[in-house]
Order: structure tokens, then C-alpha cells, then sequence
């Protein structure tokens, strides 16, 4: 019987590892239109176009906001980045957290207030007016060939606070940088 049993067991165990391997589980996106509470997601889409609000909503991955959509999120907290190219308008604000960066690309206005971003907070060629205040930031704050006005104020920044070719340029003050405040950010 137990040659019975240990034979059987041996040919389980020789088949199971002939069986190939299912499919590798992969994030899950989530495609925001509305609003999201309290919940957890793996990735986080705004559609293009779409209206997003998010409050105390948790991210695993990443925050992807499309083209001509607004995101307005409170109290999140996002392991990866929020990245948004194109968008209408991008505020992240009321004690938020982000575990990557924030990045803000060839779009309209953003809001980053009261968020600890443990990688950088980019600004980049947007048209409408951006706002980066009382974060604590663990890379750098860029601002680079904005049109619509840029304010930066009372942040804590662990690398650079960098600013080129925006127009007008950057206002604000009472930032803490322990790397250097370079070009238009020298006196912010």
C-alpha cells in the first residue's frame, strides 16, 4: 500500500511540474470617471477628457492622467507617480503622498499642495498656472518653459529647486533646499 500511495505521489508530483505555467498576473487598471473614496486600485487611469476626484483613495501603481482630463485628488497615497501629459488641470493636495514623482507635462494648470513626493515634482512647457506649496519633496522641484505662471513657496526639498525659461517667471519664496535653488528659482 505504501508503494501504492508513494508511486502515486511521485507521478502528482511529476506531472504537476510538466504542466506549464498559467499567465503571469499583471496590475490591474482602473479608469476613473467620477469620483473614488476610500478604496484601494493598482494603477489608476483619467481618461482623455475625463474628471477624476479622488479622497483617500490608495494607488499601488501609478496615476495616469490623459489628455484634456483634470484630476483632483485629496489625501491619496500613491506608491508609483502620478503622470499626466496633456492634461486640463492636475491638483494633488491635503496631505497626500506620492512614493515616486509628480510630473506635469504640455498641459494647463496644477495644484501641488501638502504632499510628501519622495521622488521630484515636475512642471514642464504647461500653459496655465502652477502651484508647488508646503510639500516636502525627497528629489527636485523642476519648472521648465511654463507659460501660465509658476508660484513656489514654503516647500522642503532634498535636491535642487530648478527653474528655466518660464515665462513670467517663478514667484514665491520661504523654500528650504538643501541642494541648490538654480536660474530663475536663485531667490525662491
Amino acid at each position: 500500500m505504501k508503494r501504492i500511495v508513494l508511486a502515486s505521489l511521485s507521478a502528482l508530483l511529476l506531472f504537476s511540474l510538466l504542466i506549464p505555467a498559467g499567465p503571469v498576473a499583471r496590475a490591474e487598471e482602473t479608469t476613473c470617471r467620477g469620483a473614488l473614496g476610500n478604496v484601494t486600485v493598482d494603477n489608476l487611469r483619467v481618461p482623455q477628457n475625463g474628471k477624476c476626484t479622488l479622497n483617500g483613495t490608495s494607488v499601488k501603481g501609478t496615476i495616469k492622467v490623459e489628455n484634456g482630463a483634470t484630476l483632483n485628488a485629496k489625501g491619496v497615497k500613491v506608491i508609483g507617480n502620478v503622470q499626466a501629459e496633456g492634461a486640463a488641470a492636475v491638483n494633488v493636495t491635503s496631505n497626500s503622498t506620492v512614493g515616486g514623482s509628480i510630473q506635469v507635462k504640455q498641459g494647463g494648470a496644477a495644484k501641488i499642495d501638502k504632499v510628501t513626493v519622495k521622488g521630484d515634482i515636475q512642471f514642464d512647457a504647461n500653459k496655465k498656472a502652477l502651484t508647488a506649496s508646503n510639500n516636502k519633496v525627497g528629489g527636485n522641484i523642476q519648472a521648465m518653459q511654463n507659460t501660465g505662471g509658476v508660484t513656489i513657496s514654503k516647500n522642503t526639498v532634498d535636491g535642487n529647486l530648478q527653474c528655466k525659461e518660464n515665462k513670467p517667471a517663478p514667484t514665491g519664496g520661504g523654500n528650504i533646499v538643501k541642494g541648490s535653488k538654480e536660474d530663475q528659482c536663485a531667490r525662491l
